[in-house]
């Protein structure tokens, strides 16, 4: 048994250790060094990583694409986090909070920075009309799940994701923390799911966009190798729903892009045009 934890008096950021994050992460916020962002063709330029926070975007983008709305067109550009792009001037620039995504929307006369995905979403779904009602109750339910997972998505990621997958020494205490935090977000989806075909009711949304990347790959056994853990064949709304989401063409599509892990088909650091996802997804055997 490792020794008992003792707060010091004063916080203080350690980053010697083998953890890497231990030595990217900081207390500060702001650039580290001097770099402009690479820019791309299109109107929508996408700085990002396929971690469950960038395929939102990614998927969205697909969707849009995939009715056949061509201003929806754009150039994805790898955020290494593991390199720290994303404390880069250039990306500091567009986010002062130094996370993935964050777009800019250069179709008017000024240019738009949009960061954190959930405001990403909204920007694009209220731009192009589609996948988020205009008004009524709808919009509203759309809302309350698309910020539901705003704040769950980090007990599942940065909780119990982190301490389950990424910490350097298992500890009890927060794993069985977090896995009964998610268990009860799966719960609450799964009874969600009972009466509604898709998220927020009968109609495919944003909503659904922003928590398919994470509690979709989580019950498809996709996400931190923890599905036998949390016993996730319990939660049969949420896994029918969640493979009726992988089935979706845009969500294929969109789930590779800016990522650099896993099969040869599931990896495109850079997307430019539709042909580029499209060689690689011919990769799958």
């Amino acid at each position: 048994m490792s020794e008992r934890y003792h707060p010091p008096k004063i916080w203080l950021n350690d980053t010697s250790g083998s953890n890497k994050w231990a030595s990217i992460n900081s207390d500060k916020s702001g650039a580290r060094y001097e770099k402009q962002l690479p820019l791309g063709k299109h109107a929508l330029q996408l700085y990002s990583l396929g971690t469950p926070n960038g395929q939102k975007v990614t998927i969205l983008l697909e969707e849009l694409l995939a009715l056949g709305i061509k201003e929806a067109e754009y150039d994805a550009y790898l955020i290494n986090i593991g390199e720290a792009d994303q404390f880069s001037s250039g990306f500091v620039g567009i986010n002062a909070n130094s996370k993935i995504p964050a777009l800019v929307d250069k179709s008017g006369n000024q240019d738009v920075h949009v960061f954190e995905s959930a405001s990403i979403l909204v920007h694009l779904a209220e731009k192009f009309g589609h996948f988020l009602a205009s008004d009524g109750a709808a919009r509203t339910a759309t809302f309350n799940w698309l910020f539901w997972a705003q704040g769950s998505a980090p007990f599942l990621g940065g909780g119990f994701g982190h301490f389950y997958a990424y910490a350097d020494e298992k500890q009890e205490y927060p794993i069985n923390r977090f896995a009964m935090e998610v268990k009860r977000q799966l719960d609450v989806l799964d009874k969600q799911l009972a009466d509604n075909n898709f998220i927020a009711g009968e109609n495919y949304s944003i909503a659904d966009m922003a928590i398919w990347p994470w509690y979709g790959n989580l019950v498809l056994g996709v996400l931190y190798d923890a599905a036998e853990f949390l016993q996730v064949e319990t939660y049969s709304n949420v896994i029918r729903w969640a493979k009726m989401l992988e089935s979706r063409v845009a969500v294929q599509r969109g789930r590779i892009v800016n990522r650099t892990w896993g099969e040869a088909w599931e990896q495109l650091p850079e997307r430019h045009c539709a042909q580029d996802i499209e060689n690689v997804l011919q990769l799958r055997p």
